[in-house]
């Protein structure tokens, strides 16, 4: 998938892809940061253009509260922003990304190599304030960070503005598991945004314990966007009706026939058969 690169902060080092894109890796268990197409792309597909942020945006209301569980090195973040910047007189409300993040090295790599990753200088002010600060505002836009393990944030009586979307993009489930429990995704969905339409969540994964958990977790789940090189993402959401693509009982028979029928992080009961299977997403 790609060859290395000296460049290194911390557990970090950036690589060079075989499409010619760079990225970032991590040197423990190896995982790439958004392998497939490259960061931006991926990140404007999946979590920007996906959710229509641009439209939202151009909708009066109060401000629209982006979760972004897993800074990384920003790429998901910066589009976000830059999608809200491009917009100009046409955006009618403001933009509020709240992002959760563990360790910077992503940060600082990502901003040291201003040919690999051009879509960060724009926003490069921003980047050090937040990393600086802790936050970044510009008018009708603000930008804060949650250093730290996200778990503790995300406590149910956290002080967190309720989300419009989540950017749920922290390693995967074999890199980093206890992110993709039911217990923090349920934590996750706590803090979704009820009224209106409700919030969305975009993740990258499509596995079967991933969509799994999701549905143990409160959410109703669809599939999302492709990143080009996989078929299928998954979209979740706070209401079924936001949906374009919701998994129906076809998904459902797949998976009583599949070899991965648990959750991340637990084990198939009787107990979660009973709840997957009484889910109101099959009503």
């Amino acid at each position: 998938m790609s060859e290395p690169s000296h460049p290194r902060d911390g557990d970090f080092e950036l690589v060079t892809l075989r499409n010619g894109h760079r990225a970032v890796r991590h040197l423990g268990h190896g995982e790439v940061m958004h392998p497939a197409v490259g960061p931006w792309q991926e990140a404007l597909r999946l979590y920007v253009d996906q959710p229509g942020l641009a439209d939202r945006l151009r909708q009066p209301g109060p401000p629209l509260v982006i979760h972004d569980v897993g800074l990384g090195a920003a790429t998901n973040a910066v589009a976000a922003l830059t999608r809200a910047r491009e917009l100009g007189p046409d955006r009618a409300r403001d933009l509020h990304i709240v992002s959760f993040e563990v360790d910077l090295a992503p940060l600082r790599l990502a901003l040291a190599d201003a040919e690999g990753f051009p879509f960060l200088q724009p926003f490069r002010d921003a980047c050090e304030s937040l990393m600086k600060h802790g936050a970044w505002s510009e008018p009708g836009i603000q930008w804060t960070l949650k250093l730290g393990d996200a778990v503790p944030f995300l406590e149910p009586d956290a002080e967190l503005p309720p989300a419009d979307l989540v950017f749920f993009d922290p390693f995967s489930p074999a890199s980093n598991p206890d992110m993709w429990t039911e217990a923090v995704l349920a934590r996750v969905r706590r803090h979704c945004r009820e009224d209106a339409e409700g919030a969305l969540l975009m993740t990258y994964s499509a596995a079967t314990p991933t969509r799994v958990t999701l549905l143990l977790a409160g959410f109703y789940v669809g599939a999302g966007a492709s990143t080009g090189t996989k078929g299928e993402t998954t979209v979740a959401s706070t209401r079924y009706e936001a949906l374009t693509a919701p998994l129906g009982t076809r998904w459902l028979e797949r998976w009583e026939r599949s070899s991965s029928r648990a959750p991340h992080g637990g084990t198939l009961t009787p107990e979660v058969e009973r709840r997957l299977r009484t889910h109101p997403q099959w009503r």
